[in-house]
């Protein structure tokens, strides 16, 4: 991943159209060069669409150093926060790890998180998104 990458991928196409409480927040944490960070971020965007999460509840953050690490208690690149809690464990973050990170979907090990999984967690969390 290079410097491109924020070009891409850190802007903001999605119209808003939800009323959202002002501090709920999706924050989406990696490290430059991860090899998974692209496709999970892309995982995430299609899905905020899919439910119509405004792409304004999206904070992007890259981790550049070990003392940004951890400041955010950074749990490995990438990571998906909801409301401060790690998406995975649904914990808010003890620790840190400066390091590429390492999920069990199905058995299966793998860096990226897939669109089920963050569909299912964002729709658990749908009051979050969704007043009135």
């Amino acid at each position: 991943m290079d410097a491109d990458f924020c070009k891409i991928f850190c802007s903001s196409a999605l119209p808003l159209t939800l009323h959202i409480t002002p501090d709920k927040m999706i924050e989406f944490q990696f490290l430059l060069g991860c090899p998974n960070a692209d496709t999970t971020l892309e995982n995430l965007r299609a899905v905020m669409k899919e439910l119509g999460i405004p792409e304004s509840k999206l904070k992007i953050s890259v981790v550049s150093d070990i003392d940004s690490a951890r400041r955010l208690g950074f749990q490995g690149s990438p990571s998906i926060l909801i409301n401060r809690k790690d998406i995975y464990t649904g914990e808010e973050p003890t620790g840190f790890s400066y390091a590429c990170r390492l999920y069990e979907f199905d058995g299966r090990k793998t860096g990226e998180i897939p669109k089920e999984f963050i569909r299912m967690k964002l729709a658990e969390n749908k009051q979050d998104w969704v007043t009135g």
